[in-house]
């Protein structure tokens, strides 16, 4: 919406005056045309690469630095063409505004590339233990080395940075898959898929990382007033649900739980062997789903559809009865969220965690 409203005004200005598409040439325009399309330029630059990032094999690191710059880029340009245009800074009501405007954005931006960063470097967090999960998957657990650690509630997700400083800008977003009970030692499960995931295999206990978190809203704790929760996870997503199910067993949850995994293969299933024991602790119903059975399989097969969901969920008509989390591949969640409403369950009651935002 914001790229929108930038390209819509100077479009309105070539419709109204189709001479003032002489502005256009960055040679002979005045200066405050040439900052303003180089900034709209810059914004473009910014959405392509945000969208397509993947496709044009941008280096999520190098991503994130470019994204940086050209956002930056892009309000210093947009307000040095304010300033020279002269229209909108011309009362003194208007100069204020901007003036605050640009304070508060270079306020921002050292709040967010010095001060949060200096103030992650005096909390570190030592690497105690490193062990191996199904799914070529690697848990990471860390302790808080002295300082209290932080508090996060089930479900939730920090910025993890290994083997760099804080202010290096190369943290990854990571969901607890903890206790949020046991904040004494944090776990972060990964799955070794990327350019950063694939090394988490060779961190070594010692090792020193920073985290900087909690932050999300995909978490039970806001939803008190459930009768009962619904998690609904493909392959690596069952790590914020891992979470939440941890805790509620630590809290001793007496409400009924479903929780539907979804994955490729048996032996793939993370966390398969702690699910099981955990339905002794909980009222906990789990159901799986395999897109590759082995041979004998009697449970669910292919992908989570409404079928399934109708088959093992109970009654979803009844608002605020049941909320229902959702995470792991974007295909999958999208499905899920559809069913889940032709079921008749509220949007409001349905939670959806992404990992591929960009």
């Amino acid at each position: 919406m914001a790229f929108v409203i930038v390209l819509a005004h100077p479009l309105i200005l070539f419709i109204e005056d189709p001479a003032q598409l002489a502005l256009l040439n960055l040679i002979t325009a005045p200066w405050r045309a040439r900052l303003g399309v180089t900034a709209v330029l810059a914004l473009i630059i910014m959405v392509v690469i945000s969208i397509w990032r993947q496709p044009l094999k941008i280096h999520y690191d190098e991503w994130r630095i470019w994204h940086g710059i050209l956002a930056t880029a892009v309000v210093a340009l947009a307000l040095g063409h304010i300033i020279l245009v002269g229209h909108y800074v011309a009362v003194p009501w208007k100069q204020v505004l901007w003036i605050g405007y640009s304070i508060f954005w270079v306020g921002l931006l050292a709040y967010v590339r010095v001060f949060r960063p200096w103030m992650i470097l005096r909390r570190p967090y030592l690497v105690e233990e490193v062990r191996p999960e199904r799914g070529n998957a690697w848990t990471v657990s860390l302790r808080p080395e002295g300082h209290a650690g932080l508090t996060f509630q089930p479900g939730q997700f920090a910025w993890l940075t290994l083997r760099s400083s804080p202010f290096a800008d190369r943290e990854h977003p990571f969901s607890f898959s903890s206790s949020a009970v046991r904040t004494e030692r944090l776990e972060f499960t990964i799955k070794a898929r990327g350019d950063f995931t694939q090394q988490i295999q060779t961190v070594r206990p010692g090792e020193r990382a920073y985290l900087d978190g909690p932050h999300g809203a995909f978490t039970p704790d806001r939803h008190d007033h459930a009768a009962g929760f619904i998690f609904i996870a493909g392959g690596v997503g069952i790590t914020p649900m891992m979470s939440m199910l941890r805790t509620l067993a630590d809290r001793q949850e007496q409400r009924p739980l479903i929780l539907v995994y979804a994955n490729q293969d048996w032996e793939g299933l993370t966390f398969r062997e702690e699910i099981e024991a955990l339905r002794s602790q909980l009222d906990l119903s789990v159901v799986y789903v395999l897109e590759k059975p082995p041979a004998g399989w009697e449970g669910e097969t292919g992908f989570v559809n409404a079928d399934i969901l109708q088959r093992h969920l109970p009654r979803l008509d009844k608002r605020n009865a049941y909320e229902a989390f959702i995470c792991g591949p974007q295909p999958m969640m999208d499905a899920v969220e559809r069913a889940l409403v032709g079921l008749g369950m509220n949007m409001g009651d349905i939670h959806t965690e992404r990992f591929d935002l960009v």
